[in-house]
């Protein structure tokens, strides 16, 4: 596969709103792209175009390997990992129910779940319920149910954001176990020295339009 994904005169509509417009996008195996912009810029609905939640007006364009508009674009999801502005968990479960599911969902043995709750340091309180854990907690969560899937395109939407020194170097190790295998990262974020640093390559979103980062 020469490449993880790219966008080609991409549009894209919510309603009757254009928020992405003549979008040209390209990852590379093993890189990192850096996506900064105000709010209200589009940088969700370029992370949800590229999870495959959103589809594109016009334009062309694949995600790892798939055609972005042809019907099987939504076999690539178990291969892409999302991590947003919230935390996404079910309330009422357990943070080890919560990976139990999705380890059932892909068929993974369940022993691999002790593993990864322990990596990320949940292993003594994986009893507790998602909505009696704090967001570092459920964070940590979300960092093990993509240590457990072992995403090859990893998107972040402000994932680092108000997280303590040890969850940020956890999803930090998530992005660079991703790189190392060949996958590749797409990061946004309102910290640009942060994305200039550990960023291949870096743009700007404004009005819907994507720019290299000057």
């Amino acid at each position: 596969m020469p490449r993880i994904a790219f966008l080609a005169q991409a549009r894209v509509s919510l309603g009757d709103q254009t928020v992405l417009q003549d979008i040209d996008f390209t990852l590379e195996r093993g890189h990192i792209a850096g996506v900064t912009g105000p709010n209200g810029s589009g940088k969700t609905t370029l992370l949800r175009t590229l999870a495959t939640l959103v589809r594109v007006d016009q334009g062309r364009g694949e995600i790892l390997g798939s055609d972005i508009k042809g019907d099987d674009i939504v076999a690539v999801r178990p291969s892409i990992g999302l991590i947003g502005h919230n935390p996404t968990t079910i309330p009422h479960l357990t943070l080890r129910e919560n990976l139990d599911h999705v380890a059932k969902l892909r068929s993974l043995e369940p022993s691999r779940v002790d593993r990864v709750l322990e990596v990320v340091g949940l292993g003594e309180v994986s009893a507790r319920t998602a909505k009696d854990s704090s967001y570092g907690m459920q964070r940590r969560l979300e960092v093990a149910r993509l240590l457990l899937t072992k995403p090859r395109l990893l998107l972040l939407d402000e994932s680092l954001s108000g997280l303590d020194v040890a969850a940020s170097e956890l999803i930090s190790a998530l992005i660079e176990r991703t790189v190392s295998n060949d996958g590749g990262v797409v990061m946004v974020s309102h910290d640009t020295d942060l994305l200039k640093r550990v960023c291949h390559s870096l743009f700007h979103l404004d009005r819907g339009r994507l720019e290299d980062a000057k």
